[in-house]
């Protein structure tokens, strides 16, 4: 049994890899033993003996790297680890760049450090796809100065959308719609140090999933987040951890990302590897328009698994693979009209859409 490192297991996202290859391995999912680590003691995921035959707490990796890096060494030796799953977006960052101090070497699957803190950034995002035709028109939202209303306005029409330049589950995200809603909105996000400003798109939220290695892309898949877990607590509507949503047969979509991904890695001069999730709304002709990049899974990650896209799987396999180079690219594909619906911690279910429809009907 190959023994694997996963961080952050007080978040949704590791959890849900994890539960990807338990659920959904078939004859693989004896073949991982899972060893969790969180930097909160009560982090739900620590104590998920299903899921973790073993769970330690350590420290901040962005507040006291030096006793991360011991601890992190520590338990590797321990629990004699084969390789690492890093999900936490900070830690993807802290991997990315100081992965280097490892006291020995196991298996990993990190992207290029300048990349991984280039995308993570929405403005510097933007930024490097500006003038591509990939991304809504944008423009920085500085808390500190002059909100310059009537310039975002000319820039992006009457209604627009702000949001945080880093962090997910639609952090400091709203629909902007008159100047004192903006100013209210910046005062009440005090913490947020950097906004960006984007036109408004109507259309469906889609998210293309891409595994690369060594500049290979793996495996792709689709789908469409509908609806939000505890929605109603957030102004937006948006949580970032969805609880309805379609699985998807996108294949332009696909072509749109890995374009993107292309341009964006010759641009940093970099290669590809890991996992990059891609989230697109379409604008008002129906055209994705890029708007963020997550470098890791994202939290539906086992609703595809349910439905036979299992990344985390293929993940695995690849980077226990002696000929990684020789494995076929997979454009995951799935049954028409399947939905599905999850919560934070339960078992994903998987619908025919127009079955669903049938029981909404009222009798």
């Amino acid at each position: 049994m190959k023994k694997i490192l996963v961080t952050g297991v007080g978040g949704p996202t590791p959890r849900s890899f994890v539960r990807a290859i338990k659920w959904f391995g078939d004859q693989y999912k004896n073949d991982f033993d899972f060893i969790g680590t969180d930097s909160n003691p009560l982090a739900y995921g620590l104590y998920e003996k299903e899921l973790f035959s073993k769970s330690y707490v350590i420290p901040r990796a962005d507040t006291d790297s030096e006793q991360y890096w011991l601890h992190i060494n520590n338990i590797i030796k321990k629990e004699n680890i084969e390789a690492a799953i890093i999900l936490p977006e900070i830690e993807v960052l802290e991997w990315a760049k100081n992965h280097c101090r490892l006291s020995q070497k196991i298996k990993l699957n990190l992207p290029d450090y300048e990349l991984a803190k280039q995308i993570s950034n929405k403005y510097l995002l933007h930024k490097i796809l500006d003038k591509t035709g990939l991304i809504p028109k944008f423009l920085k939202v500085n808390p500190g100065g002059n909100n310059a209303y009537d310039i975002f306005k000319e820039e992006l029409g009457q209604v627009f959308w702000v949001r945080g330049t880093q962090g997910s589950s639609g952090y400091g995200s709203l629909k902007i719609t008159d100047e004192n809603i903006l100013k209210q909105w910046i005062f009440l996000n005090s913490g947020v140090k950097e906004f960006i400003a984007t036109e408004y798109l109507p259309g469906r939220n889609l998210a293309c999933k891409l595994l690369y290695f060594n500049n290979k892309l793996i495996a792709s898949a689709c789908a469409e987040r509908v609806n939000y877990i505890m929605s109603k607590i957030a102004p937006s509507g948006i949580t970032g951890n969805t609880s309805f949503g379609r699985l998807l047969n996108e294949p332009e979509l696909v072509n749109t990302s890995t374009q993107t991904m292309d341009i964006i890695s010759k641009k940093l001069n970099t290669t590809l590897n890991g996992i990059f999730t891609l989230d697109f709304k379409e604008d008002r002709n129906g055209v994705p328009k890029l708007t963020e990049i997550n470098i890791r899974h994202v939290a539906f990650t086992s609703s595809l698994a349910a439905g036979g896209a299992n990344i985390p799987l293929q993940t695995l396999k690849t980077m226990f693979s002696n000929k990684p180079e020789e494995i076929q690219t997979h454009h995951f594909s799935f049954e028409k009209e399947l939905v599905f619906l999850r919560d934070v911690d339960g078992y994903p279910i998987l619908l025919n859409e127009e079955h669903l429809l049938k029981i909404m009907e009222k009798p």
